[in-house]
């Protein structure tokens, strides 16, 4: 799915990665955790063909880059749930036509879509437990229910790969475990996308997911199998404070010493 081998990107002067390795296989999802500055949008939008390697090998759902046609023909295999994203929306659409121009790919809604895509656009809206706000328009939507329009329009062209970068952001506390819930349902479906979850809350690395990158200062402080690399001395290790660490519901969550 993703391989990435001493990978550098630079920026007016810096590092923002550097020497990154990281391989992502079929079945496996993924959390993305680091602290702000971590390079977690820098990685995030390299992998989507925006920013390309200074040095270092990237290759994605089996296209690599300086090989292989990138771009838009890339992109179309990837589902992308961003703040940036969010804000480009026409806030006088509905959460429905939202969802729809999720199948073309577009911000807004030009072409007519097939009776199809509006059966699944539809479905999708019951999946992630807002359908009754089909006809709502987007502005009125609390930001819970903005962002799990941003995540059925995602869904919309049956993606490869799903990223997730920091969905929880500015959400209280049931929007967040409501779209939590709408993640984890995600990556227990038949056959679903690899998903990537980008993140700073430990809290927040569900059940679902197989694996852990920490990312920090631009570089892997590790990477691997989330119950193997979640442990007080890792963590404790990587925010560089003393932690304590309790699980609940399979979720881990931190305390200060």
């Amino acid at each position: 799915m993703i391989k990435l081998e001493h990978v550098g990107l630079l920026r007016q002067g810096t590092w923002i990665l550097d020497d990154i390795n990281w391989q992502v296989k079929p079945g496996e999802q993924w959390v993305v955790l680091g602290l702000n500055g971590a390079g977690k949008t820098a990685l995030l939008h390299m992998l989507s063909a925006f920013h390309f390697p200074v040095t270092g090998e990237v290759t994605v759902l089996g296209r690599r880059f300086g090989k292989d046609p990138l771009g838009e023909a890339l992109r179309q295999d990837i589902g992308l749930v961003s703040q940036t994203l969010k804000q480009r929306f026409y806030v006088e659409d509905t959460a429905y036509q939202i969802v729809l121009s999720g199948g073309f790919s577009s911000i807004g809604l030009y072409e007519t879509p097939t009776d199809q895509m509006r059966q699944k656009a539809k479905q999708l809206l019951r999946d992630v437990g807002i359908f009754h706000y089909a006809d709502q328009a987007y502005e009125k939507l609390s930001q819970g229910e903005k962002q799990r329009v941003m995540i059925a329009r995602s869904l919309m062209r049956n993606p490869k790969l799903l990223i997730l970068d920091e969905p929880t952001t500015g959400l209280d506390f049931v929007a967040k475990e409501q779209l939590l819930e709408t993640v984890e349902s995600i990556m227990k479906k038949d056959n679903p996308p690899t998903v990537l979850y980008v993140t700073h809350h430990v809290d927040e690395i569900l059940p679902g997911f197989t694996h852990v990158l920490m990312l920090k200062d631009g570089k892997v402080f590790q990477s691997g199998e989330r119950q193997v690399l979640l442990t007080e001395k890792s963590l404790s290790a990587f925010f560089q404070l003393p932690l304590d660490m309790m699980w609940q519901h399979e979720r881990p969550y931190l305390f200060k010493k």
